[in-house]
């Protein structure tokens, strides 16, 4: 009798469309009397139908292309779109098709070359600021890690940069710092470029000031590291050495 109840009861089913609110009132009665039917029903047949009229009303009704498209998909079905790679210009694409494998391969060599000198290039850069930074006495060091002051390291390094470049081998550059935390900077920066630094006192009437001589070594190098102190005290605080 449970079984004749589920099929006769088929009509419920057949609900005229109206707004969207109302469809999916009606739409959660139909859920709901499906399940509670599924309680009372212990033919297997009926339980079956009864399963699957729920996932019929779960699941949405497919248009005519989606069922197209389910039973007969590209290439059996209705031609593909064409991509918009094989819609580029036939001339240009037989170019790249068509290329001599020995062109091809010199090609591709000399990009690899040209990457690997470009790194090699970053590489020695590396090196050399790592190089001018143990040059730089641990205390100092330590300074300019507990206290960086990037406008000040800055301008100490444009003073030295433009000497480096521009004087002799005897000229001397003179900077009066008074700060003795800033002045350890500075010395800080000579060590860096290779640079000999003293600090001497001159007495102007009562008062006594601090006066910093720069100049080259005798045996130095003037090529200046393309990385500078300042930019490389950036990156390592931002842990890229």
């Amino acid at each position: 009798m449970a079984t004749l109840d589920v099929f006769s009861s088929s009509s419920l089913f057949d609900l005229t469309k109206g707004d969207t609110k109302s469809e999916g009132l009606a739409l959660e009665k139909k859920i709901e009397y499906l399940e509670s039917l599924n309680d009372r029903v212990s033919n297997r047949r009926a339980r079956r139908w009864i399963n699957d009229r729920i996932l019929l009303e779960l699941v949405p009704r497919l248009t005519g292309d989606e069922i197209r498209g389910l039973f007969a998909p590209p290439p059996w079905g209705d031609e593909a779109r064409p991509s918009p790679f094989s819609m580029t210009n036939v001339g240009e694409w037989d170019k790249f098709r068509n290329i001599d494998m020995d062109k091809e391969a010199g090609v591709i060599e000399a990009l690899k070359g040209s990457s690997s000198k470009k790194k090699s290039h970053v590489d020695a850069d590396k090196i050399a600021a790592l190089t001018a930074w143990h040059r730089v006495d641990c205390k100092t060091r330590d300074a300019f890690r507990r206290s960086f002051l990037p406008e000040l390291v800055d301008a100490y390094e444009e003073n030295v940069r433009a000497f480096v470049s521009e004087a002799g081998g005897e000229e001397v550059l003179i900077l009066r710092v008074q700060d003795p935390f800033h002045r350890l900077l500075l010395h800080g920066v000579c060590e860096f470029y290779n640079l000999v630094s003293t600090t001497e006192s001159e007495t102007k009437g009562t008062k006594v000031l601090k006066m910093t001589k720069i100049k080259k070594k005798k045996a130095g190098d003037d090529e200046l590291p393309t990385i500078t102190l300042c930019q490389f005290l950036k990156m390592a605080k931002d842990g890229f050495w």
